[in-house]
């Protein structure tokens, strides 16, 4: 089907206004969540996530493998939302994968996101708004992440920019 990606800031309203979308394409709904709950704030966020969503999502916590989990699902699914790319690239990053390899999971996922019946709805972070850190692993997130929205933006039939928690449509 077709990819949306709910682009902002931090705590701007782009997972609520995602999980909004998904629910208009039908009752089957998906949820791949990619944040590691490693400590009390993440375990927090996961907690209150999980809340605002309730159990009409189907939740898939996949820190690394998102597009064979896409795979699998998007035949089953009305409507899939991936959040979030960013941390996504950030856990493939911190890994250690190489450049080229989160580059091949990427174009994997935007494959996996366009061919099923689902409507795939990707949730991101602009990371280039902020400044740079000198570390080559902080170096390489950013690279990477700005590459990466910037593939998923360009494959999405629909675009949004999330300001002061008001969606604006890009595309």
């Amino acid at each position: 089907m077709a990819i949306a990606v709910v682009g902002g800031g931090r705590r701007c309203g782009k997972s609520r206004y995602a999980l909004a979308l998904a629910s208009a394409h039908g009752p089957r709904l998906g949820f791949i969540a990619t944040l590691c709950p490693d400590d009390e704030e993440s375990r927090q966020k996961v907690e209150t996530a999980r809340r605002e969503r309730g159990a009409s999502f189907l939740t898939v916590e996949e820190q690394f493998e998102v597009p064979g989990v896409l795979e699998a699902r998007a035949e089953l699914l009305d409507a899939i939302v991936v959040d979030d790319l960013t941390t996504w690239v950030s856990n493939l990053v911190i890994a250690g994968r190489t450049d080229a390899e989160v580059e091949v999971a990427a174009e994997r996922l935007i494959q996996a996101a366009g061919k099923g019946p689902a409507e795939v709805v990707i949730v991101t972070s602009d990371v280039d708004f902020g400044f740079a850190i000198d570390s080559p692993a902080s170096r390489q997130f950013r690279r990477l992440a700005g590459y990466i929205n910037r593939r998923v933006a360009e494959s999405a039939s629909r675009l949004y920019w999330m300001v002061f928690g008001a969606p604006n449509r890009i595309r």
